[in-house]
């Protein structure tokens, strides 16, 4: 067994690092069994992700009877959190601790918010559903708390353990860390979705109970194992003495970075428009072109490849120098070439034109995910690096959200009025509601062409060109 094992290794350490998408990621400062140990707590995100807006989703609804409406609000909750990712990154940069702990007290408070959210979770929601002697109010007031609860423990676990990241990791391997979390994200989210799919294929009451908790106690577990000595003890920094900027201060001066405001605007933008079509597809697959479940369900199959596609391109365009912010320029541009031909689907009755527009979708985000990251991770100073950290992912996450919710608000209200007579002749039939939808989406997508224009004209005029390189461990999730 001891041969085989050097075999093995003799094996790996022969093939080109070209060839090991996250080998550039690791360094001596921290090695890939240290990286891989501390990507655990997006692990403990990818679970409460999915649990939140897929797998409670669905069983709330169907299994346990809950309309549709307080499902609605109980996913949205979470979101109330997203706004403030910056204010905890900014509390992380400057938390005052004698034992020398910057980002561990948060990450800690983070998982012990997810773990008490999700241990009261199940509970809370057998009683609104009705299936108790107790008032309803009760579930709804329990059910509220428990998605509260999970949503500020996610945000601020996510918040924290990415400024982590960024405090460990060398410069110059700083971004791709970063990114392979984000990888971790995915993976995690994929695995957990097939694991709850599995264990509630049978449902019961009972069966929920076990899963949510068991859910929960393995959140603590990864989050343990992912901070175990991670985090250098500097009580120099953190000592009471020093005297560090209030969040005002910090967050002025973060706005007078150059650029740095207008690339959140392009952020907002363009993550709303290639978000808002995210519950929207499937159901125009199928109520529009008569696609079956199977062939609906494959949509997610292709706009991951496109994303694949659009991760390979910006590999080989940044290797080369080329401008963050132009290649999610060419991201946004290729996202007003997707939504045409899903519109043009349509009359057209062609599947495999909407096909190509959704794959040319996840090849636009793709494009445009990538540029944005590398984008932030080169403006982000590491004695803020949680406030950049965190403002990043406050407007990817509300934009996110809010962009979802406003695409389904908009194709219902418009398939109302058309089929209520009251848009014309013209503007009759299902594919109203998601054309006016998609035609939303390519607005966004010019204002997001409009905002980050001067950002590449500037960059391209200083030729402020980063020397980092990407690979495929800068999958940015």
């Amino acid at each position: 067994m001891k041969r085989l094992s050097h075999m093995i290794t003799a094996r790996l350490t022969g093939i080109s690092p070209r060839y090991l998408p996250f080998a550039d990621a690791a360094s001596v400062e921290l090695p890939m069994a240290r990286l891989l140990r501390l990507s655990l707590f997006q692990v403990s995100v990818a679970i409460a992700i999915v649990l939140l807006n897929g797998t409670l989703n669905r069983v709330m609804i169907v299994e346990l009877g809950v309309p549709s409406v307080i499902v609605a609000i109980m996913i949205s909750l979470p979101l109330l959190f997203a706004p403030l990712r910056a204010l905890i990154g900014h509390r992380s940069d400057t938390y005052r601790s004698a034992i020398g702990w910057r980002r561990t007290p948060f990450i800690w408070m983070g998982s012990l918010l997810q773990f008490g959210g999700l241990a009261i979770m199940p509970f809370a929601l057998l009683i609104l559903s009705g299936d108790t002697t107790g008032p309803a109010w009760i579930g709804v007031a329990g059910a509220s708390l428990a998605f509260l609860l999970v949503g500020a423990g996610m945000h601020m676990t996510q918040t924290a353990g990415l400024a982590l990241a960024t405090d460990i990791a060398p410069a110059d391997t700083r971004p791709r860390v970063v990114a392979f979390l984000y990888v971790a994200l995915l993976i995690g989210m994929v695995a957990a979705s097939l694991v709850f799919g599995q264990l509630l294929g049978d449902f019961s009451q009972l069966r929920l109970i076990q899963v949510i908790q068991g859910a929960a106690v393995f959140t603590m577990a990864c989050n343990i194992v992912a901070l175990w000595k991670q985090e250098h003890r500097a009580p120099e920094r953190t000592a009471a003495s020093v005297v560090h900027p209030d969040f005002s201060e910090a967050w002025r001066a973060y706005r007078l970075d150059a650029g740095s405001m207008r690339a959140l605007v392009a952020l907002a933008l363009g993550t709303a428009a290639f978000a808002m079509q995210d519950i929207l597809l499937e159901p125009y697959g199928g109520e529009i072109l008569n696609l079956s479940v199977g062939e609906t369900t494959a949509l997610t199959g292709i706009f991951a490849i496109g994303n694949i596609l659009g991760f390979v391109v910006a590999a080989r365009q940044l290797a080369r120098g080329n401008d963050p912010y132009r290649l999610a320029g060419f991201g946004a541009a290729a996202g007003l070439l997707a939504f045409p031909a899903v519109i043009a689907a349509a009359p057209l009755v062609s599947a495999g034109l909407f096909r190509c527009g959704t794959l040319l979708i996840g090849f636009g985000a793709g494009l445009f995910a990538v540029g944005t990251l590398i984008a932030a991770m080169n403006q982000s100073k590491t004695e803020r690096s949680g406030l950049a950290v965190g403002a990043w992912g406050a407007v990817q996450a509300t934009a996110a959200g809010v962009a979802i919710t406003l695409g389904a608000s908009i194709r219902d209200a418009v398939a109302g009025l058309a089929a209520a007579g009251k848009l014309g002749p013209a503007l009759d039939g299902p594919a109203v509601g998601y054309n006016a939808v998609y035609h939303f989406e390519i607005f966004l997508l010019l204002a997001t062409l409009v905002a980050i224009g001067p950002l590449v004209r500037s960059a391209h005029s200083l030729e402020q060109k980063s020397s980092t390189k990407f690979g495929l461990a800068e999958f940015p999730g």
